[in-house]
């Protein structure tokens, strides 16, 4: 089976060909931990989870590597802990907790390795000397500079010119520059920060160069497939590029770049000044994390994505069907059908899998149904566990709901139509919704 990946680097779709088969290697950037992930930090989690899931049925689980770090030195951070009045490691240990806790309700699997910025501070030190030593840094006033003229080919990931780089990175404007474009390897701590000895004095790092060293320590010099949303296109990723090559002489990082869309928020950018701000963790009180994780999966990761309650209830009616089908004894499914990988290894298709996945469920192939679901990351559960879930704060007393429907149909009976459609409100006011049928009054929680 040939797999095809749409490269950022080459603007074209090429077949993926590992440098070892026997340990394909990927790295995708992972969260800066000082706050609740909102949704759009969700979509490269999802994404390159089906990825990773993908090349273990490929390859083989032992033989796929995927590292997601986690950035825990950033000055977001540290003014998160300034406001809050607590140690930086209160707020970097409190989020971490929360993010592994809301990815895992969204059905990632674990990456092979979590690398944590703060353990990887002296290959950063390595990696930025030589940068110094080899011409493409230097110091000034405390801190350390990549400087970007002195490489040739700059810009060619994003392939912006240079106005637009300059609106893009929203560089600092410093008298201690040589260019405007440089940017910060390393920089100064005031007694108040988190700070390491370096040959520059006590400092902290870059963000850029965190990605670098994490990638190369767990990942080696050069590896197969470097992930992330496409906003970190530039200048994140343009300069993770510009300092591993220029640190250890080679013409490539990683040979694909993957890079998932934009995500909006009911036809609007996602900001707080809007009110449209959705963190993973509040819509996960509100939706199953398999509803979200199928909304994010039914558009093609490269294209922009519009999140929408809509597109919920629609996530959410497929997985209440395919559920149904399912039941509670349909076992752990077949092997993953040749429909399925041929639509993944074209580019990560899932829309062409969920439309799989929908001739599966027609035809009463269940089987293929569930091994279909398993590598997209859907239907690990059964019917009952599925129907169990309850929004947080619903405070359900099932033997109260029954009662009201054993007295709103004795009010059918004696045809006390507004008794019974009394009864019927209330109960929608509960979250509860009633569905008549030739075998009674059954319900569910009104969506």
């Amino acid at each position: 089976m040939t797999l095809k990946f749409y490269n950022t680097l080459t603007r074209a779709k090429e077949a993926f060909a590992p440098l070892d088969r026997d340990n394909v290697r990927m790295y995708v950037c992972g969260p800066t931990v000082y706050d609740y992930a909102h949704i759009g930090n969700a979509r490269p989690i999802i994404v390159f989870d089906v990825l990773f899931r993908l090349l273990r049925q490929v390859y083989g689980e032992a033989h796929v590597t995927y590292a997601r770090n986690i950035t825990d030195i950033d000055d977001k951070i540290n003014n998160r802990a300034r406001e809050e009045g607590v140690p930086i490691a209160d707020v970097t240990s409190r989020t971490t907790a929360q993010f592994h806790e809301d990815v895992a309700a969204l059905g990632a699997l674990e990456p092979s390795v979590e690398p944590r910025a703060t353990g990887h501070v002296p290959q950063m030190i390595e990696m930025i000397e030589a940068l110094v030593e080899k011409g493409h840094a230097y110091e000034a006033e405390g801190h350390v500079l990549f400087n970007v003229p002195s490489m040739a080919d700059y810009g060619a990931l994003s392939r912006r010119s240079t106005d637009e780089m300059l609106a893009g990175a929203r560089v600092d404007v410093a008298p201690y520059k040589k260019d405007s474009m440089d940017f910060v390897l390393w920089k100064p701590s005031s007694d108040d920060l988190p700070g390491w000895d370096s040959p520059w004095g006590r400092g902290r790092p870059g963000w850029h160069i965190e990605c670098s060293a994490m990638s190369k320590t767990h990942l080696g010099e050069i590896f197969d497939i470097h992930g992330g949303g496409i906003d970190l296109a530039f200048p994140h990723h343009e300069n993770e590029i510009a300092q591993s090559r220029c640190a250890l002489g080679h013409d490539v990082m990683a040979n694909v770049w993957m890079h998932n869309g934009y995500l909006q928020v009911e036809g609007e950018k996602m900001s707080k000044s809007l009110g449209n701000f959705l963190t993973i963790h509040d819509l996960l009180g509100q939706w199953p994390g398999e509803v979200l994780r199928l909304q994010m999966l039914m558009t093609h990761y490269r294209q922009p994505l519009d999140w929408t309650d809509t597109r919920c209830r629609e996530a959410r009616s497929l997985l209440d069907r395919w559920y149904g089908l399912i039941g509670n004894g349909a076992g752990p499914g077949g092997d993953v059908p040749l429909s399925v990988l041929d639509a993944l290894s074209d580019d990560l298709n899932t829309p062409a899998v969920i439309t799989e996945m929908h001739r599966f469920a027609d035809a009463g192939d269940t089987a293929a149904l569930i091994a279909a679901g398993h590598i997209l990351g859907v239907l690990q559960l059964d019917e009952t566990t599925w129907n169990a879930w309850r929004p947080r704060g619903l405070d359900l007393d099932e033997t109260q709901i029954d009662a009201m429907i054993v007295a709103r149909n004795a009010a059918r009976a004696a045809k006390d139509f507004a008794e019974a459609d009394r009864l019927r409100d209330a109960l929608m006011e509960m979250g509860v919704a009633l569905k008549d049928g030739p075998e009674g009054t059954t319900w569910e929680l009104a969506r």
